[in-house]
């Protein structure tokens, strides 16, 4: 036992691992059919849990309570692992497991185990047309079980770092909400002072990129989606390239420009932007649009993520498929322009939130993945009986 941890060790030392397929302790069986249409046409506080581990939506009604573990059955998140405490309902595409004899098996023990198992489960799904999870090989999955003391002493430690990163998670989502809030009240506190986009800058659409053009290496260009998935608030750091000679017959973006989405299929997509403050010039292409200005990029890019700039531009979007605002219509937006000075402060306020939330190495992600790094250093430890194995 010298791989183990000290605690199993310990408490090991006049007792036994026992291993068990898993039907021997839980009953695995297929919730009920749902779809998005009956949860639209009844709606209620019950969460509904399904192929994912969010709810799909709220239902008026609940065919589940007091079994929280479950695990998806098809579809892209196979294999995943749920959790959903006191009464919800349990769609088709949501395997119950729920346990036969509690004392014997500690629920939350089972949880923390079958998520340190996930690849091994996902191993059992067969991935030809859409990736499914058939419950006679699931019911033969092999599983340890200590004694339920111990069972109960790994599920507490356990317990408590996934409650810390919960609760990182919470504070996350409150500063989020918090961010906008003042991004949109801070900007919205300059509406009297308004002009059209027209009025400082010049708006001009890219043309001509395709996939074809991209190279390996060469002038750095956004290519068509880009700006809809992976788009940051003040940069874009592209990994796409097209040569210098392609690249001259294309819109040129320089520092501080703002490029700004002009054609999407979603129309929430086309409501954003980015503002290129890099060294070296990109280029891009028509379902982007330049705006070359004279005020502060970083306070014109805060102000087109929020409410005010979504709701103008979203009025002028038209299509069908394809959703587009053209560069003419662009420039009648109006937005609140206070004085540089006064940008440069809120740009300063807006900084420290945009940090807090985003900042991967100083802000709340990097403590969240502090103790998600924790919490898989003691899975690995405290569910780790290999070596005891049949």
């Amino acid at each position: 036992m010298s791989s183990l941890h000290p605690f199993i060790q310990k408490n090991l030392r006049n007792s036994t691992v026992e291993w068990r397929e898993l039907e021997d302790v839980v009953l695995i069986k297929t919730g009920q059919s749902i779809s998005k249409q009956i949860i639209f046409q009844n709606q209620g506080r019950y969460p509904v849990i399904n192929s994912g581990r969010e709810p799909l939506g709220f239902i008026n009604s609940w065919n589940t309570d007091n079994d929280p573990i479950g695990i998806t059955t098809r579809g892209a998140g196979v294999g995943s692992i749920t959790w959903q405490e006191g009464k919800y309902y349990r769609g088709n595409l949501n395997y119950s497991v729920t346990i036969i004899d509690h004392t014997k098996v500690n629920t939350k023990y089972l949880y923390h185990l079958l998520l340190s198992m996930q690849v091994e489960i996902q191993k059992l799904c067969t991935l030809d047309g859409i990736p499914a999870l058939n419950s006679s090989n699931l019911k033969k999955l092999l599983i340890p079980l200590p004694p339920l003391p111990i069972q109960e002493e790994i599920a507490s430690i356990l317990d408590k770092f996934a409650e810390l990163k919960a609760e990182l998670k919470a504070e996350l989502k409150a500063r989020q909400k918090q961010y906008e809030y003042y991004r949109n009240s801070l900007i919205g506190l300059h509406t009297l002072s308004r002009c059209s986009l027209n009025e400082i800058g010049v708006i001009v659409r890219g043309n001509g990129l395709t996939k074809k053009d991209l190279i390996e290496s060469g002038m750095g260009c956004i290519h068509y989606g880009q700006i809809y998935t992976h788009y940051k608030t003040f940069t874009y750091n592209t990994k796409s390239f097209v040569s210098l000679q392609t690249a001259t017959t294309l819109k040129k973006v320089s520092k501080n420009d703002l490029i700004i989405a002009v054609t999407s299929e979603n129309i929430d997509d086309i409501c954003k932007a980015v503002a290129w403050l890099g060294d070296e010039d990109i280029v891009t292409g028509g379902h982007t649009a330049i705006f070359k200005h004279n005020q502060n990029p970083k306070y014109l890019a805060y102000y087109f993520q929020s409410q005010d700039f979504y709701d103008q531009k979203r009025k002028l979007a038209h299509g069908t498929k394809v959703m587009e605002v053209t560069p003419s219509k662009l420039e009648k937006i109006k937005i609140p322009l206070p004085s540089l000075t006064e940008q440069a402060r809120i740009v300063a306020i807006l900084d420290k939130f945009e940090s807090l939330i985003t900042d991967i190495s100083t802000g709340l992600p990097a403590e969240i993945e502090k103790r998600q790094a924790q919490y898989e250093y003691y899975v690995n430890k405290l569910l780790t009986f290999k070596e005891l194995s049949p």
